[in-house]
């Protein structure tokens, strides 16, 4: 029977993902329904669906936003060819990339402008990746794994060679990967700052340092959410067993049989009444010690894309 549920510290909500839902919602306030929103704002199905409800209408493409309608890009960034075709529609675009991939983006721009062979260590089809290679499609090369930096073949002829990442991958994974790198291409550059960002390593971190405490992990996230993946992996590597659920209602009673400590940690586009709705899952099969296992916070905060304050101050 479980007696103790640990929440970890930090966790969900990051400045970007704020940011990318704030954007949506105040693009409805100022133009009204609907405002269209290129692929999901942000890789959280309650979010999606509160945002829908509300009168956002996601869509996979630009080419179905009726010419001349308000369309915001998501969170995870967009390549140029979409800011393109939107351009042509006459959309008017609310770019709400997260700043910290935004400066992926403009290394990627940089290493290809001064001739380097790109590497971008992510994951085939995610949509920062898609956005990423993007930039810079005739110098860019996947790696998604260990496997691939052994396997991968990079010009010998002199030819500069970098790296850059997705922002939400595993930190070890990934350190991992640029050990291999490095050793097989001695003279490959990375970027003067990781690109993994502050949040994707901060919930890592607050997993990691749980670890020792709980007997399993319960992760607050929907499947196509990198980042929340990623914790599950965390815990996995460490042999605690974990399990990603988009809310309570996908919590399986045979997974605690036999645990006293869970820990839950989410997402960083979970919303934290998510959270408040697997404690009280708990709470009914009658789990009263639930409490932060730290005190961590974050202060990190985005500005609101360009364009809305423009829009925001014209209309005023």
């Amino acid at each position: 029977m479980v007696k103790k549920v640990l929440l970890a510290s930090p966790r969900g909500y990051c400045a970007g993902v704020e940011r990318a839902v704030e954007t949506v919602e105040r693009a409805l306030a100022l133009y009204g329904k609907p405002v269209y929103v290129r692929k999901q704002i942000v890789h959280n199905s309650h979010v999606v669906r509160e945002l829908e409800e509300h009168g956002a209408i996601f869509v996979d493409d630009v080419e179905a936003v009726p010419h001349g309608a308000p369309v915001v890009f998501s969170a995870h960034g967009v390549a140029p060819a979409v800011r393109e075709a939107a351009d042509a529609r006459h959309l008017t675009s609310i770019d709400a990339t997260c700043p910290l991939v935004t400066k992926v983006h403009t290394q990627a721009r940089r290493f290809a402008q001064r001739g380097y062979t790109v590497v971008l260590i992510g994951h085939a089809g995610h949509e920062e990746v898609e956005g990423t290679t993007g930039e810079a499609p005739d110098a860019i090369v996947l790696v998604e794994s260990i496997a691939d930096a052994e396997a991968i073949s990079l010009p010998d002829d002199g030819t500069p060679l970098g790296y850059i990442t997705q922002t939400t991958l595993s930190v070890d994974e990934t350190h991992a990967i640029v050990a291999v790198l490095r050793r097989r291409f001695p003279r490959i550059e990375g970027p003067a700052k990781e690109d993994i960002c502050y949040a994707t390593s901060n919930r890592q971190w607050a997993v990691k340092e749980m670890l020792d405490e709980i007997e399993l992990l319960l992760v607050v996230g929907s499947p196509n959410s990198s980042n929340s993946v990623r914790l599950v992996d965390v815990a996995n590597a460490a042999g605690v067993p974990a399990y990603l659920v988009d809310d309570a209602a996908q919590i399986d009673e045979a997974w605690i049989e036999g645990v006293s400590v869970v820990g839950v940690t989410s997402g960083a586009s979970a919303p934290e009444r998510l959270v408040s709705g697997v404690c009280d899952w708990f709470r009914v099969r009658g789990v009263d010690d639930i409490s932060a296992f730290s005190s961590a916070f974050e202060d990190v905060v985005f500005r609101l894309p360009v364009e809305l304050r423009r829009a925001e101050r014209s209309a005023a």
